[in-house]
């Protein structure tokens, strides 16, 4: 087993309410740490799974258990440069020149902010360009890949996500 880290944002739930984090111990996110920040339920999970789809797909199931609804599943999908190089563990002038075109061909392009100063990139998508040029690893771009699908089910408001999850990261390892 794998420990996987990643967080669920959640709402729905008073958070001064006197058995908030126990509704969620309870209903199994014993492996996890609730707070709440700027108006959202966060709760941060440690996840042992045999994969990252097994280990969201159970957090989600767990934190809807609790009577919470699960906005999305971070790390954030959307990135900058400063996050990519973060993420990938090199320097934010390399992330720069890829961004450019001065270091590799086809980065991919931005998908918010694209005119700002401070332009955002699809984690999933960088993630996949970083591994076919090999600067990450593969289980680091399947990760992402599975984070974006699972944020996709959620935006349709499924809940039983893991057999699509799991069918996601099979078909993408495969085809990466």
């Amino acid at each position: 087993m794998k420990t996987f880290e990643f967080s669920v944002i959640a709402s729905g739930l008073d958070p001064s309410a006197d058995n908030f984090e126990a509704r969620f111990y309870d209903n199994g996110c014993d492996d996890a740490l609730v707070s709440f920040q700027k108006g959202h339920i966060i709760i941060d999970f440690a996840r042992e799974a045999e994969t990252i789809a097994l280990a969201i797909s159970s957090a989600v199931e767990e934190v809807v258990l609790a009577g919470a609804h699960v906005d999305r599943v971070e790390p954030d999908p959307l990135v900058s440069l400063s996050d990519i190089a973060a993420r990938s563990d090199m320097t934010r002038a390399s992330m720069t020149q890829y961004s450019k075109g001065q270091r590799g061909k086809d980065f991919p392009a931005p998908v918010a902010r694209v005119t700002s100063e401070s332009p955002l990139w699809e984690w999933a998508v960088v993630a996949r360009w970083l591994f076919a040029n090999r600067r990450l690893s593969k289980d680091i771009a399947i990760e992402a890949e599975v984070v974006r699908q699972a944020n996709v089910a959620l935006q349709r408001n499924e809940v039983h996500i893991e057999p699509m999850l799991s069918k996601c990261a099979a078909e993408y390892e495969a085809a990466i």
